[in-house]
């Protein structure tokens, strides 16, 4: 198999493929360059590797793998992060050598990042800052971190993006995108694993951290919800000197959560932390659909007064109301031990209609014993959730892309909570997080929208049923359409009932959810009970009778 056919694609990234191929080679997978045709399309370039390459002596594949991303650059080592949270897919111990993937380089010298310091700026670092320092805080394949102080004293960090980096990571999205649309054509046992939705998720992440000022308007967005909890702190960004190369914010001075002497010296009370901490990321996830993507210890200080500061911001996720959905009832069914909502949630996620739901069902309960034994308040959220993707992986099912991040982020967070309080009641966090998920999936302007929604679908679906209509009737006319005609009117009858079903269904919904409070304060009374309410109440128990008869009879 050929991973690179297209010519265009080899010639216009021919010099980056030399490298990748170079660094294979030196981490022992020589073996693979072969087997991937690679050394057949170097030739020209005067690299075509003759042997297996040189393995480092003691380090076994897993390990030669991380180390060969690592060397590889950003792009691989965001690629390796997301297969980190793949459990679905990779063996424990592939996921326990990519977990280690760090993004720590060398730092460059002030010189070699000041031409896009100061282009960014417009201006030299001193005619803006009132100090600046050229020793780096902290470096990374995307960017480097410098303090500094603005003119008023505000203490400030300023991250700068590294030199030519675009067309490095723009060169590597190109080579991915055609091996994983290649290798999802050419071999359909690797399909179910989606690798083109990989390297989408791929692409859109490392575009976002290239963006610094995407990373500062995500900072912004989680900021904004939690405008109204003072305990949750979110640096704020400074946008007169904020850019695409260059992002300006405040300095934000705190204890690792990992840090027990400094917490016990600073007074800080750990168990009010971890729960601030849990109870905040559970909101993000479950109730806004936005959160942090990579809740890491480095990424969380604890800061006076038991507050929770959260950094870096580069990646976020987001959570669509459907996603949020499932993922509320899969916390309901963990909590409250529903092995009907497990099995619910396996099938939803695996998307493959044709699964026995029998063998998921004795599994969840499984599950759930192994989860819910003794005091559920020493439930352990995290463990749970990594046994419910090795659950998915032991019946074959491939956990969608978008749901890797959110749980592994899940993972990540309620590990930072449990160095600050190992004994976190679990339950009592969670379950009332979920009862406000819940409250608000069934609020009445909820169910309203929904309603209107279903009623936007059915005018879209008046409108395309001439055509469609027409369409039959043509491939009927000239004979291309075989139908049992005798079974015609019951079909149309019956779509009649349905939609009749679904307008009173509507009609009753938005009357309980929407009128019903008005008409109970006003209008005549009968016996003390609102005229109007009352007979709007029995209008809505005529309505439903109406809906179960017919569906029963149906």
């Amino acid at each position: 198999m050929q991973v690179l056919p297209t010519a265009f694609v080899v010639a216009r990234d021919l010099k980056r493929l030399q490298q990748i191929v170079t660094v294979l080679l030196r981490f022992g997978f020589g073996d693979l360059v072969r087997r991937l045709g690679l050394h057949r399309l170097l030739k020209q370039a005067g690299l075509a590797p003759g042997d297996t390459g040189t393995a480092a002596p003691g380090q076994d594949t897993p390990a030669r793998l991380r180390l060969a991303i690592e060397a590889l650059g950003p792009t691989f080592i965001k690629l390796g992060q997301i297969l980190a949270t793949r459990s679905d897919l990779l063996p424990a111990e592939w996921l326990a050598e990519l977990e280690k993937l760090h993004d720590r380089v060398p730092p460059l010298p002030y010189e070699a990042l000041a031409p896009v310091l100061e282009a960014a700026l417009g201006g030299a670092p001193d005619a803006i800052f009132a100090r600046f320092d050229r020793v780096p805080l902290a470096s990374a394949s995307i960017a480097q971190v410098h303090r500094a102080a603005l003119a008023d004293g505000t203490e400030v960090v300023v991250k700068i993006r590294r030199p030519g980096l675009r067309p490095l990571v723009e060169a590597d999205l190109r080579l991915l995108a055609h091996a994983a649309r290649l290798a999802e054509t050419e071999l359909p046992e690797l399909r179910r694993y989606h690798p083109e939705a990989i390297t989408r998720n791929l692409s859109a992440a490392i575009g976002e951290e290239l963006d610094l000022a995407n990373e500062g308007r995500n900072a912004e967005l989680i900021a904004a919800q939690f405008e109204d909890r003072p305990e949750i702190v979110v640096p704020r960004i400074h946008w007169a000197w904020t850019s695409e190369e260059v992002l300006v914010q405040d300095f934000v001075a705190g204890i690792r959560p990992g840090d027990e002497a400094a917490l016990a010296a600073a007074g800080l009370d750990r168990r009010v932390l971890a729960a601030r901490s849990s109870n905040a990321f559970l909101q993000m996830m479950l109730i806004d659909g936005v959160f942090h993507a990579d809740p890491h210890p480095g990424n969380m200080l604890c800061l006076a007064g038991d507050r929770i500061a959260y950094l870096d911001f580069g990646t976020i996720g987001r959570l669509s109301a459907r996603r949020r959905d499932q993922l509320v009832t899969l916390m309901a069914a963990i909590t409250g031990g529903s092995a009907a909502g497990v099995r619910e949630v396996l099938l939803d996620w695996a998307g493959q209609p044709d699964i026995d739901a029998r063998p998921l069902e004795e599994a969840a309960e499984a599950f759930l014993a192994r989860h819910t034994r003794g005091a559920l308040g020493r439930l352990k959220l995290g463990q749970a959730l990594a046994d419910f993707v090795g659950l998915m992986r032991d019946h074959d099912l491939a956990l969608p892309p978008d749901l890797a991040l959110v749980l592994k982020a899940l993972m990540t967070s309620e590990g930072v909570v449990r160095r600050l309080d190992p004994e976190l009641d679990v339950v009592r966090e969670v379950e009332p997080v979920v009862r406000r998920a819940l409250a608000a999936r069934y609020a009445p302007e909820a169910l309203l929208g929904r309603a209107g929604s279903v009623l936007l679908e059915l005018q879209a679906l008046a409108g395309d049923a001439p055509g469609i209509l027409r369409r039959v009737l043509l491939r009927l006319e000239k004979g291309k359409l075989e139908i049992e005609i005798g079974r015609m009117d019951r079909f149309g009858r019956s779509i009649e009932r349905g939609a009749a079903r679904i307008a009173v269904a509507i009609v009753t919904a938005a009357f309980v959810v929407g009128l019903a409070p008005i008409l109970a304060e006003s209008g005549p009374r009968l016996f003390g009970i609102p005229a109007f309410a009352l007979l709007g109440c029995l209008a809505a128990l005529a309505g439903i009778a109406w809906l179960l008869v017919t569906g029963r009879r149906d």
